[in-house]
């Protein structure tokens, strides 16, 4: 799990390339890295297969990982936003990143708002349903608060604030339309759809419905 506080900007220093899947060397200077470490690149959650010089790193990505992110646009000389897996005990800021990306976004304005900026992105329905104003949310693996959401059709549009240190330290400060992104709803939301629709409540297995009136008066509500 990681918290979406980003710790530094990584740059790709190369892509090897194979028909199954792609080897990432990454430029860094993380003091405490080992094998088997899992690490958000760009919000995409990757385990450390190599260590290199000066704690940079290299990791595996799978070809269903390169479909579902935008991580198959990786070049030489890319940069990434980076962090290093939580660790349970200490105080938990942003918010709960899982590294698994739910879809890739679009930019589709970019608006100056005193010293932040404004962004509005757009993405499939089917994801957009977990986004909520007010709610958290990863870009690039950069925890963000919500400010609108809107849906339109078959998608929906959302927009973000980014206030100067999130622009000074990570990479979304370069976003411009048509950029894409990769996109990871809070997970409560997925939670919540999945014990309405086919859990069940209070110990009590229910029949394959969801949660209504009559369940909930049922139960003793």
């Amino acid at each position: 799990m990681f918290t979406g506080l980003i710790e530094q900007v990584g740059v790709i220093r190369a892509v090897e390339r194979s028909a199954a899947e792609w080897l990432v060397r990454v430029d860094c200077d993380f003091t405490e890295v080992k094998l088997g470490d899992s690490i958000a690149v760009s919000g995409v959650c990757l385990t450390v297969v190599e260590l290199q010089p000066a704690g940079g790193f290299a990791a595996q990505v799978s070809a269903a990982t390169l479909d579902s992110s935008t991580l198959g646009n990786l070049r030489a000389g890319t940069r990434v936003n980076l962090e290093r897996a939580l660790r349970f005990g200490g105080r938990l800021d942003g918010h709960l990143v899982a590294g698994h990306v739910d879809a890739v976004g679009r930019v589709e304005r970019v608006a100056t708002r005193g010293r932040s900026l404004e962004v509005w992105f757009r993405l499939p329905g089917t994801v957009g349903k977990y986004i909520v104003a007010k709610g958290s949310i990863a870009i690039d693996g950069v925890s963000l608060t919500v400010n609108q959401v809107e849906d339109v059709g078959e998608e929906s549009r959302f927009s973000i604030n980014l206030i100067p240190h999130t622009q000074n330290g990570t990479t979304l400060a370069t976003l411009a339309p048509g950029v894409e992104v990769n996109i990871e709803s809070d997970l409560l939301g997925r939670y919540v759809e999945r014990l309405l629709t086919r859990g069940a409540s209070c110990g009590v297995v229910r029949e394959k419905r969801g949660l209504d009136e009559a369940f909930l008066r049922q139960q003793g509500f």
